[in-house]
């Protein structure tokens, strides 16, 4: 019965079957769905995506308030060295740079439920890579 089934015209023209999304797309997002929000799930024990989105969320404001207690300290330790107003130029461009590529890993699930989760786990990540940054300057 299934073999002699004529397979849909969109998976021999190699698309996603999903419509407007090529299937280089999906693979994508699929992968930045799995490598990223993997450990957000893990933290966030909700079972509905709204628990999971309110946990990601506050993750992320925990994220941004460390980032905010370590910042004084590598600000004067840069303005010691000379080097303070280079430190405050580099984290306004960090947190254009931030902002521009959480918006890009969150486009492809834009519409959908997951999207505030990619979003909050990716400002996440940076920003506690930048927290780890700024901590070194102090050092």
């Amino acid at each position: 019965m299934w073999a002699d089934m004529e397979p849909d015209s969109s998976v021999k023209a190699g698309r996603s079957g999903i419509p407007g999304r090529p299937a280089g797309l999906v693979a994508l997002a699929l992968a930045v769905l799995i490598g990223h929000v993997g450990p957000a799930l893990a933290a966030c024990p909700g079972m509905t995506q709204a628990e999971m989105n309110q946990c990601a969320a506050s993750a992320y404001t925990a994220a941004d308030a460390e980032l905010n207690a370590v910042w004084p300290g590598a600000k004067q330790a840069m303005d010691q060295m000379g080097a303070g107003a280079l430190l405050l130029d580099a984290q306004r461009k960090w947190i254009a740079f931030r902002d521009a590529a959480c918006a890009a890993e969150r486009a492809p699930f834009e519409g959908g439920s997951i999207a505030p989760l990619i979003h909050y786990d990716c400002l996440k990540r940076l920003t506690e890579r930048r927290t780890e940054d700024l901590r070194l300057l102090m050092n």
